[in-house]
């Protein structure tokens, strides 16, 4: 299951628009999910990871940028911790 909305907290606000990507760092063979954006965040996403991963706090490997189709539901809901400040 993936949250209705993107990951992003912009100014202490969480953005509003569904997930288009889900980011991912893909190291040899294994691959992890780190979160998913949409396209208006996506180079800052892409900015922020780099920034995680040169501070060691994210595995260093090949941000991956993977497309989702949307789909609207209501049984998934978003919790004030599921989003990513981005400074």
């Amino acid at each position: 299951m993936l949250p209705e909305r993107c990951s992003v907290k912009q100014a202490g606000k969480p953005c509003v628009n569904p997930p288009e990507f889900v980011i991912s760092i893909v190291v040899g063979k294994d691959e992890y999910m780190v979160g998913v954006t949409c396209n208006k965040h996506k180079e800052s996403v892409s900015e922020k990871v780099k920034i995680l991963q040169n501070e060691g706090k994210i595995s260093k490997g090949k941000i991956n940028f993977s497309g989702l189709k949307a789909v609207g539901t209501d049984c998934i809901s978003a919790k004030p911790e599921d989003f990513i400040q981005i400074d």
